[in-house]
């Protein structure tokens, strides 16, 4: 199995901060450099239309699975319509440029199917197997597997070590194709205060007051930046020769995950960065999605500049 790692959220002066590597979201110490340089290293990408497969294991209501839907759906302006700017697609539309030193055609994607778990087949103590077991039910090939565990659900490396992961399936011929897969655990109730921030506060660090997470849920919201950074890290380095800064390939640093807790201009460890707020509700978001929906996402690395890049 090709695993590759990406962690995205909580960076904290003097405190743990979130580092990406290229199969799983690690909790490490991270100093930022001013020049991020990302290569590519000749390996394949994904390219064409390609489905986003949700393997949804335990309990969801149906107002969260909206939000993470919805979210996907935002990443395409074709299939989600019109946003506002600053917008989800735009935000998306910086890893297009990734694509542009490749042969390969930046992939459209859209959301596919829908598998529901809520039985916990499996158990509620997942290992690394487990979650290609459960990606591989979202389908063989040209797809995203996105398996996102409930909030009771324990995952090794789990809060101690990653808040995610992205990887693929090997190759195989009698499979019909090979896959790449997402995992994002709910951390509402085991690591708020890690994987959740900066809509909880931090678990380490300087105590700042959480900001109001846009679509009113700690825990989904804070899927949904693990969920942005993973996709973004599969999109341009989906079997672990992509693009990631130079460094060990076990444990690369990727366009999104380099960028770890910069949201806004003005960020700094502990500190998001400039955001909007909707006067409405209070909550900080610096993109406009589908469906009027609302997010915050990770800054990325811009191929032009070699800096993070944020929204507005």
């Amino acid at each position: 199995m090709a695993s590759s790692s990406v962690a995205s959220t909580l960076l904290l002066a003097f405190a743990v901060l979130f580092h990406t590597c290229l199969a799983s979201r690690h909790l490490t110490a991270l100093v930022q450099e001013p020049a991020i340089t990302m290569k590519y290293h000749k390996g394949a990408l994904l390219s064409g239309p390609i489905a986003v497969n949700f393997i949804w294991y335990g309990n969801f209501s149906a107002p969260q699975r909206a939000v993470i839907t919805d979210f996907v759906s935002s990443l395409s302006p074709s299939s989600s319509g019109s946003q506002p700017e600053p917008s989800v697609a735009t935000w998306f539309n910086t890893a297009r440029k990734y694509y542009a030193t490749s042969k390969a055609r930046f992939p459209s994607l859209h959301t596919g199917a829908h598998v529901l778990d809520q039985s916990y087949s499996l158990g509620k103590r997942l290992g690394e197997r487990d979650l290609l077991k459960l990606a591989a039910r979202g389908g063989p090939s040209r797809s995203i597997n996105v398996v996102l565990t409930a909030h009771d659900v324990a995952v090794d490396g789990f809060c101690m070590s990653r808040c995610g992961t992205h990887g693929a399936s090997r190759r195989s011929s009698s499979s019909g194709g090979r896959f790449a897969y997402v995992w994002v655990g709910n951390p509402a109730t085991q690591c708020a205060g890690q994987c959740a921030w900066p809509f909880h506060q931090p678990a380490y660090g300087p105590q700042s007051p959480p900001l109001t997470a846009p679509n009113g849920d700690v825990g989904v919201d804070g899927m949904v930046i693990s969920l942005a950074s993973m996709i973004v890290g599969t999109v341009t380095n989906p079997f672990g020769n992509g693009f990631f800064q130079e460094g060990s390939a076990d444990a690369p640093l990727e366009a999104a995950t380099a960028c770890a807790g910069v949201y806004g201009k003005g960020a700094y460890p502990g500190y998001t960065g400039s955001l909007l707020v909707d006067q409405a509700t209070g909550a900080s978001y610096n993109a406009n999605g589908a469906h009027g929906r609302k997010y915050l996402v990770p800054a990325l690395v811009d191929p032009d500049t070699s800096s993070c890049a944020t929204l507005g």
